[in-house]
This record gives C-alpha cells, sequence and structure tokens, in this order.
C-alpha cells in the first residue's frame, strides 16, 4: 500500500516590499515586451495587491502596444508598397525617404515602451502607482 505524497503548501501573501519590488518589476519588465508583466501577474496577482494592480496596468498597456505595433506593421507594409508602386510607375525613386520615414514607426513604439516601462517602474519602486498614457483596458 503506498501513501499518497500530500500537495504543497500554497505560497503565503508577498511582504510589503515584495509586494513592491514584484510591482515595479512588472513595469521594468515591459522592456521585454509582455512576457514578463504576464507572468508576474499571473504569478503575483493573488499573493500582493500593489503587485495585482501594477502588473495588471503594466500587462494592458503591452497589449495595447503590441497591438499598436500590428497596425504599424501593416500600415508600413500597405504604404511601402503605394510608394514603390508610385516610384515605379513615375520613376521618382526620391519618393522612397518618405518610406524610410515611415519605417521609423514601429521603432519609435519600442522607444515609447521602454520609456513609459521605466517610468512606471521609477513611480512604483519610490512607493506610488503608475498609469500609462493611453492603454486599452482589457484584464479589468
Amino acid at each position: 500500500m503506498t501513501e499518497a505524497t500530500p500537495a504543497p503548501a500554497p505560497a503565503g501573501p508577498l511582504s510589503e516590499a515584495e509586494d513592491k519590488q514584484w510591482a515595479s518589476f512588472a513595469h521594468l519588465g515591459g522592456i521585454l515586451w509582455i512576457l514578463p508583466s504576464l507572468i508576474i501577474y499571473l504569478v503575483f496577482k493573488d499573493r500582493g495587491a500593489k503587485t495585482k494592480v501594477e502588473a495588471k496596468e503594466a500587462l494592458n498597456w503591452q497589449i495595447t502596444a503590441a497591438i499598436i505595433l500590428v497596425v504599424l506593421w501593416i500600415l508600413v507594409g500597405i504604404i511601402g508598397a503605394v510608394i514603390t508602386a508610385a516610384a515605379i510607375a513615375s520613376g521618382n525613386y526620391g519618393l522612397s525617404g518618405i518610406l524610410t520615414l515611415v519605417g521609423f514607426l514601429p521603432g519609435l513604439l519600442w522607444i515609447a515602451n521602454v520609456i513609459f516601462s521605466i517610468l512606471g517602474f521609477v513611480k512604483v519602486n519610490g512607493g506610488g502607482s503608475y498609469r500609462y498614457p493611453f492603454a486599452f483596458r482589457f484584464i479589468k
């Protein structure tokens, strides 16, 4: 007869310092896009109130940024095709400079993401709360 192994005890609540730490890391992790914020939200949401709020905010921003990135790449592709067709049709290849400018838009989004993530980290690490300038609230 074999004895069943007891289930491990659930993890306890975070201390105030740990709660602030993981809440701030949820924002800083945004530099690496969505995965760190998602993992922190899923693992720590029930263990710390501040972590739940801040990780949810960071995750909502990361989802918003991912959607904007997809839209930007679609726009870059469409505008690139139109400009390329116009350049070929007219023989004026000076239009390709516009394509270069449009191609920078996804990079500008990445820079904004890094800046917002660092601002969120600093604000939460200092004891405050951070709300991104614009983000869809997918996770309530």
